[in-house]
């Protein structure tokens, strides 16, 4: 793969995890472009709660000038999205955007609709670099509700969602792109795929399984034939565990980049060419997980994935029961040292 440790490595959309916090961390171990919790466009536009917890993002140090703070300013655009483009505050929107820790940074979506897709992205796109469309959530609460890995038998919706985010977003250089799985029939991925980039969407992650498969190999052959059906760049994703694997998914597919998630979990280094967790990624974990006021499930859950692989049973049966941010420091210290 050209250039291993450059652009073209990311940190994928779980649900739950990819929250700022841990973004921070892993791009801190060579991860180049990371993506947000996957948000239902729907009520994200609909909700302020649901737009307070789900998208956030740290816009750096740029100094604030004006009669509002930006906090405010912040909150006040997702009342009102169309205030962004007032002359009043456009010149803030551009400081901030392009000031930030947290980039490039792409906001994954699930949607079934293209005015509100359109909608959410324009919402986002002064705070981000690009929007993602998930058609490969498997999960049934998904797919019941058309969202997901069914929207891979739905083309031409999905390409009127790309065009539709296209023409909302002033920005020719923000990104649309989509994640998908593979059909059995693999003609029919080839098709979704060609219809998307003549929608102009700006690349294509495939995580080589169908929308029915869990842990059976990836298809990387599959993989390999997208990627050698379109002219945009094509993401491979599924099983990238390992700096190695990495390697090994361009070699068998010859794609622009691979995507990790798991591996992540388990090792946030592991771009940086770790085969475990440091131990100095984890004391970094802590201190990121602090300053951001982490809660502590999630602070004590991924030091659980961090720590599995050099832990012995009887020690992750001790880690696992603790239950305050006070008792896993102190065993970190006393474990691991500092």
């Amino acid at each position: 793969m050209p250039n291993v440790c450059g652009a073209r490595r990311n940190h994928p959309p779980y649900v739950t995890i990819c929250r700022l916090a841990f973004r921070s961390l892993v791009r801190k171990y060579d991860c180049d472009v990371c993506f947000t919790p996957m948000i239902i466009a729907a009520d994200f536009m609909r909700s302020s709660k649901a737009r307070d917890s789900e998208f956030t993002t740290n816009r750096g140090k740029a100094q604030v000038t004006g009669t509002k703070a930006e906090s405010e300013i912040f909150r006040v655009v997702f009342k009102n999205r169309y205030l962004v483009e007032s002359m009043l505050y456009r010149n803030l929107w551009l400081l901030l955007s392009h000031s930030s820790a947290d980039r490039p940074l792409v906001v994954q979506f699930a949607a079934n609709d293209p005015q509100t897709l359109a909608e959410a992205a324009s919402a986002v796109a002064p705070f981000s670099d690009g929007v993602d469309l998930n058609c490969g959530c498997p999960q049934r609460w998904a797919t019941a509700e058309g969202y997901g890995a069914c929207l891979i038998n739905e083309p031409e919706l999905v390409r009127d969602m790309i065009r539709q985010v296209r023409s909302r977003v002033e920005n020719p250089k923000y990104s649309v792109s989509i994640k998908i799985r593979i059909h059995k029939d693999l003609r029919r991925t080839v098709d979704l795929c060609q219809k998307a980039e003549m929608a102009g969407v700006s690349w294509v992650t495939v995580h080589g399984r169908t929308a029915e498969e869990r842990h059976q190999p990836v298809h990387y052959d599959a993989i390999k034939t997208i990627k050698d059906s379109v002219s945009i760049p094509v993401i491979a994703n599924g099983d990238v565990k390992s700096l190695k694997d990495v390697e090994s998914t361009y070699l068998h597919t010859r794609v622009d980049g691979v995507m990790a998630a798991r591996g992540l979990l388990a090792n946030p280094a592991m771009f940086a060419g770790y085969e475990n967790t440091p131990l100095e990624c984890v004391w970094d974990w802590v201190d990121i997980a602090l300053e951001h006021g982490t809660p502590f499930t999630c602070f004590h859950h991924h030091l659980i994935y961090m720590l599995e692989r050099v832990s012995s049973p009887a020690e992750r049966r001790v880690f696992n029961a603790l239950s305050s941010t006070s008792a896993v420091i102190d065993y970190l210290r006393h474990t691991y040292g500092s």
